[in-house]
């Protein structure tokens, strides 16, 4: 077993997860019939007769629906199947007023594909089993009743894509980094919204453990994890409970559990049904859906560049890394503003370390997207501009930009006639200008050099560490106005 191998180990066990997610589709109106999917409205106002389950109510396919099927499919390199069925997953529930859920088992709409992502700086895939269209069932209320609950069918028959994996995942860190790709693919399409607090993007997680080498251990679902920080708490409480039964003896049951944020803990819901108990059999009131290759060819023409393709793009045409051009394509927002400094600046490196460094740490510090950033495009351009001509030091742009960011200068836009020259006159005006005068930085050198004759001694016997404490020294003398490579080579050429 390799070291990477022994490092996902916990306490001599393999973490097996795999995933389903539940997208809730961004089309303006349910699955199968025309009720409104609106969110937030007065209970049980978005619902049809359709909804209701009224006796003689037929569902209709909405094609919208089939559309964002098609567009996912797509962007995760899967197989379109030309023909599915729809079929009645049998259980009762209260929020179910049929008695079933219209969903698909045997031949889903799409099938196979792969999400690849990074962990770190390791490149990571996930294999999809299937990704089949349902609609979603209603709620129940308990909070506002007494010794009651209240049925609201507004969700009922909103659109879902479940998406479903296989058991590739070995940590639970990976599996949020999935979630966290999916969730990343679906909204960049724009088939989900993504909004997690009012579920749009839900996920199960199927969790196991065993030996490594052994068969797969008996699975146990979390159900509705609709944050990334509770899927992580959830799943790592739930690694830690099987490895203590198994460690006490017992064995693990197939089971259907929710997670407790206040507690921090998973608790067994119900023992988990297998395909068998839901008696699946095809609907008799929905014909096949039949999806034409000229339909796919179409979606696939007309869809907007997906992230790895422009991330590869970023690659070629930027010279960037593989991660660098993930990290920079993990929104259209950060994407477009990396192209956006980049173009203006020339210097595609430069923009990815700001874009990716302090312009996200910023962003990050505050809680704000990237959309509400506080320094636009033109104006981290312009600063990027001004480090490539040697004009100002890393340091000293950092300094600028943190200007930029809180406001915190006198100048006013409107009075320069492009934002390059509202740029200098605040490094001006900061002092943060670096020295150009070749023949006075070679005079401020030279006084180093005097003053610490010990250092030159060392520097001049082989000690590297020497040398640096003379740049520092001459930084410190230019009040850090010095570039440091030219430093470096003025104090290399008069050291011999």
């Amino acid at each position: 077993m390799s070291k990477d191998q022994k490092s996902l180990l916990v306490q001599g066990y393999e973490v097996v997860i795999g995933f389903e997610t539940h997208t809730q589709l961004t089309t303006q109106s349910k699955i199968f019939s025309r009720a409104s999917t609106s969110f937030g409205a007065e209970p049980n106002t978005n619902a049809s007769a359709v909804d209701f389950a009224l006796p003689g109510a037929l569902p209709v396919m909405n094609k919208g629906a089939v559309q964002r099927a098609i567009e996912f499919g797509l962007a995760v390199n899967a197989h379109i199947a030309e023909k599915s069925i729809f079929a009645r997953k049998n259980y009762f529930y209260p929020d179910l007023p049929k008695g079933y859920q219209i969903s698909q088992f045997e031949i889903p709409v799409v099938q196979g594909g792969v999400v690849e992502f990074f962990l770190g700086d390791e490149k990571k895939s996930v294999r999809l089993v299937r990704a089949h269209l349902e609609e979603d069932a209603g709620k129940s209320l308990h909070e506002d009743f007494i010794g009651q609950s209240g049925i609201d069918l507004n969700r009922a028959g909103t659109p879902l894509l479940e998406i479903v994996t296989e058991p590739d995942m070995r940590s639970t860190a990976e599996a949020v980094a999935y979630a966290k790709e999916l969730h990343k693919i679906v909204t960049w399409i724009g088939i989900c919204d993504g909004n997690m607090q009012e579920g749009s993007f839900r996920c199960d997680a199927n969790v196991s453990v065993r030996k490594p080498g052994a068969p797969l251990g008996t699975r146990r679902e979390i159900k509705n994890l609709n944050s990334f920080k509770f899927m992580q708490q959830a799943m790592d409480y739930e690694v830690r409970w099987q490895i203590e039964q198994i460690e006490d003896g017992h064995e693990i049951q197939q089971a259907t559990v929710l997670f407790d944020p206040d507690t921090g803990e998973t608790r067994s819901m119900r023992s988990k049904e297998d395909a068998a108990d839901y008696r699946y059999f095809p609907d008799p009131d929905l014909p096949p859906l039949v999806i034409g290759r000229d339909w796919v060819e179409k979606t696939r023409s007309e869809m907007s560049e997906l992230p790895r393709v422009m991330a590869a793009r970023f690659m070629t045409g930027y010279g960037l890394s593989e991660y660098d051009a993930g990290q920079l394509t993990q929104s259209k927002a950060t994407a477009a503003f990396f192209e956006a400094v980049a173009s203006a600046s020339g210097q595609a490196k430069l923009a990815s370390n700001w874009v990716m460094g302090e312009l996200s740490r910023r962003l990050n510090a505050e809680d704000k997207s990237i959309e509400a950033s506080a320094v636009n495009s033109d104006q981290l351009a312009s600063l990027i501009k001004r480090i490539a001509d040697g004009t100002i030091s890393n340091n000293g742009a950092k300094q600028v930009f943190d200007l930029l960011w809180t406001g915190k200068h006198t100048l006013v836009a409107g009075s320069f006639t492009d934002m390059d020259a509202m740029t200098l006159a605040l490094i001006e005006s900061e002092g943060l200008k670096q020295m150009s005068d070749t023949g006075e930085l070679e005079a401020i050198i030279d006084g180093v050099l005097a003053a610490n004759a010990k250092n030159v001694e060392e520097v001049k016997a082989g000690n590297a560490k020497a040398f640096n404490a003379l740049v520092g020294q001459a930084m410190k003398a230019t009040k850090g106005k010095a570039n440091p490579a030219q430093v470096n080579e003025l104090l290399k050429k008069k050291l011999g």
